[in-house]
Formats: C-alpha cells, structure tokens, sequence
C-alpha cells in the first residue's frame, strides 16, 4: 500500500535532502500535505501521533490513506509518530503501515534495547520499518514525551544498539524540542554527523518547526535524512480557521467548503516551504528509483 520509509530516508542520504514527514489529524490536512508533496514533486512521509490513532481509529486512517495516495505521481510512506504503547504498535503493524515510531524513551537503558528489539521483530515480519528512540527528545506532542531530560547516551551507545536491536532509523536527541522554542536552540548538527560516521541507519530530526532554512541545511549536510514537521501544520490549520471564521462572522457567510478550502491551502502552502527548505522537492523519481 505504502511506500517504504527507510527506502526515502535513504534515498534523501544519497542525494542530500531530507524527507518531509508531517503530522495529520484528519482528512483536510492529509490531503493538503500530499498536495504539497505533489505540487512540489516531493516524497512524504504522512505521520499520525498515537492520539490521532486512539481518536480516529487504526481503521479508519490506514482506509483514508489509501483513498488519498491511490493515484498519486509521488511515493507517500505512512508513519506512527511517537508511540510507547505496544498494543498500538501492534495493531498499526497489523494494519500494514509503512513505518512505526517505537518511543521508549520512558524505559531504562536495558528494557528499552529489550523492548525494541522485540517491536523490530514483530515489525519487520510484517515488512513494516522501525524508528527508534531510546533517548528522550525534550517536548511534549500529543500527550507523549516530557519537558525533563530523563535518559541520554553518547553517539556509540545509540549506534550500537541500533545494530543489535535492528532498527530501521534514529532518533536521536539533536538540541531540538517539540513545540515552538521558547529560547534559542542549541543545535548539535554535529552529533548527527558523528551518528552518520557510525552507521548508514536513518537519522532522524524531530522538533523542526521554528528552525531556519540554514538550520535545517546544516542537518541535513551532517547526514539526517528525516525531519518532523507538526506544530507548523497545527498553527497554520488554526490559524486559517480562525481568520476564515472571522470573515464569516463579519458577511454573515457560512460554507463550511470554504473553510475546509482555506485550511487545506494554509496547510499546503506551509508544508510547500519547507519541502523546498529541505531539498525534497523536485526528488520524487530518485526517491521511486531507490532499490528496497
């Protein structure tokens, strides 16, 4: 149904570019981000927090997903973004999604190696990817995560047990946080290039609303191949609601259509900057050319 994750991200590796992969919640954002993807000729990765899943259902998303990609001229990966709970694993495996987002990062060193090497297995049987995160990327989104830094390893650590559990991809904790920054940042571009030195696994880039055009670059040079895109796509659908409703309001106009219209562009639009930011655009055909 959908295309491999690790296929784009090492794809995007290759040629220097990161794979957009964006947070929806329901069906007018979903078919925005894919029309950015298309507008742009660029690979996506269409991400679902556990939340969205719990809300909306395994079911009803997977059916969405396939309706929206059936036709489209660029390759789509679909993606469960942070996620602790093996039950939701299990049954988003089950359901054949490309890719899964194991977060263990609330485990001790030992449970969580244990752990995702038994999530790798049950994924990889199925032919579904596996991104892992072992060290806590600062930030709470959609109800997972935390604001305290509670585990943290060096380059080796993460590089080594990727290997021995058999993850697909890394997330590793980069100077980003979910959510809008409240304070300049202190960006570790390099511990992603030490990563890179260490292993050809996807690196993944998590909290990237807020970042500059150059910030993102210098990731992406270091080798991450990935990066998450969520509060940008939140903002911009309020943000556009709010001001459509407004006019509503003011000429007593109410069509719920146009709306849907006024979010879906906000959303497209948005997503379209930062495909260019991260180099994906244009690469929808050496991201299909990629060998599995």
């Amino acid at each position: 149904m959908a295309v491999s994750t690790r296929r784009l991200t090492t794809g995007a590796r290759k040629h220097g570019y990161a794979v957009p992969a964006v947070n929806v919640f329901d069906e007018i954002s979903m078919r925005a981000v894919i029309a950015a993807a298309e507008e742009k000729d660029s690979p996506l990765i269409v991400q679902v927090s556990t939340k969205t899943v719990r809300t909306s259902g395994t079911a009803f998303i997977t059916s969405l997903f396939q309706a929206l990609t059936r036709h489209t001229s660029v390759p789509v990966a679909l993606h469960l973004d942070h996620c602790p709970d093996r039950s939701v694993l299990s049954d988003v495996i089950a359901a054949g999604w490309s890719s899964v987002l194991f977060d263990a990062s609330d485990r001790d060193l030992a449970d969580a190696e244990r752990e995702t090497t038994e999530v790798v297995k049950e994924a990889h049987a199925a032919g579904v990817d596996v991104e892992s995160e072992i060290e806590n990327i600062l930030g709470v989104e959609d109800g997972v995560g935390s604001d305290e830094a509670h585990h943290a390893y060096s380059v080796d650590q993460l590089a080594a047990i990727a290997e021995r559990t058999g993850a697909d991809l890394l997330a590793p904790q980069l100077g980003t946080s979910h959510g809008l920054f409240t304070s300049k940042p202190t960006l570790l571009p390099e511990r992603a290039r030490e990563l890179a030195h260490l292993t050809d696994k996807g690196i993944v880039l998590h909290g990237g609303t807020g970042l500059e055009p150059a910030d993102f670059r210098a990731f992406i040079n270091n080798g991450v191949s990935k990066i998450n895109i969520s509060t940008a796509v939140k903002h911009a659908y309020m943000q556009a609601s709010a001001e459509h409703l407004d006019w509503a309001r003011a000429n007593n106009h109410w069509d719920p259509p146009k709306l849907m219209t006024a979010i879906g562009d906000a959303v497209t639009s948005v997503i379209g900057d930062h495909i260019e930011w991260f180099g994906s655009d244009g690469m929808a055909a050496k991201a299909k050319a990629v060998k599995p």
